[in-house]
């Protein structure tokens, strides 16, 4: 799957983008994603993991992740999820995962060489508290002000982060994080939770700054497509959405996003 447009006319002029969130590896999985991720060379230049990689966040969990990542031959980047946290270990967590090789993002960017251009990374988990117009405020009680400050923050963080990816001068920046910047991609969940499955902070700090591509998780019901208020293309690949190994994108290296292809490869069982 990429993004709509015209077919690219070489290799060399785009960069394929393989994403997946959602994957809720256990004890029990190890070498379940293996098998698929290991031909990943062969169709896409890096790998994005959209947070809740594991189960419950335990640090045997992570190790488990980390040996379905480790060596795969194309760049890993990947942001926690909420089910990352769960065990309040994220910094143990983080550990595991780049010993691995990934570079796990909070508020940070990754700049990767491809065909001879910088790619940027901008990533982020995010956090809830709706979208414009139905959206949680920063007001009242103290927990409820720390709840929204926590999402605003972590905006600020994905705003900072791609800021950097500006700087840097990339050819493609692409926002990941686990939280929905965009309620498109919410479509099929229950319009009751979406102020907890996404903000509409996100997608302001997204458009701020501009982005090729923004590619979150969470939402295991959602719909794959979206679009902020600015035009970027939102994508959520929340494995119970894509329904595969990992979806593929193709971002032309000019500027011109390419049309949509399907999967390369299939979550071996479910």
């Amino acid at each position: 799957m990429t993004l709509p447009g015209p077919e690219p006319t070489g290799r060399e002029a785009v960069v394929r983008v393989a994403a997946v969130g959602d994957i809720h590896l256990g004890e029990d999985c190890a070498g379940l994603l293996r098998p698929a991720f290991e031909a990943l060379p062969d169709c896409a230049d890096l790998l994005l993991l959209a947070g809740d990689l594991t189960r419950h966040g335990s640090v045997a969990e992570a190790e488990v992740v980390a040996g379905e990542i480790a060596g795969l031959g194309v760049p890993v980047v990947a942001v926690l999820g909420n089910h990352d946290h769960h065990a309040d270990t994220p910094d143990e967590v983080t550990r595991v995962l780049r010993d691995a090789g990934a570079h796990v993002l909070e508020g940070e960017s990754a700049v990767l060489p491809v065909a001879g251009h910088k790619v940027g990374v901008a990533g982020a988990k995010g956090f809830c508290g709706g979208f414009l117009g139905r959206s949680a405020g920063e007001f009242g009680e103290p927990e409820m002000k720390a709840f929204v400050r926590t999402a605003r923050r972590g905006a600020e963080r994905l705003a900072r982060a791609l800021g950097e990816l500006a700087e840097h001068g990339c050819a493609v920046r692409i926002a990941l994080t686990h939280f929905s910047p965009v309620p498109d991609t919410l479509a099929g969940e229950p319009l009751e939770i979406y102020p907890f499955l996404g903000s509409y902070l996100l997608a302001e700090a997204i458009d701020a700054h501009g982005a090729d591509l923004a590619v979150h998780g969470h939402a295991h019901l959602g719909t794959e497509h979206g679009m902020t208020a600015g035009g970027v293309r939102v994508r959520n690949v929340a494995q119970p959405v894509i329904d595969h190994a990992f979806a593929l994108y193709r971002l032309p290296l000019d500027g011109h996003p390419t049309r949509p292809h399907a999967p390369t490869a299939r979550y071996g069982t479910r």
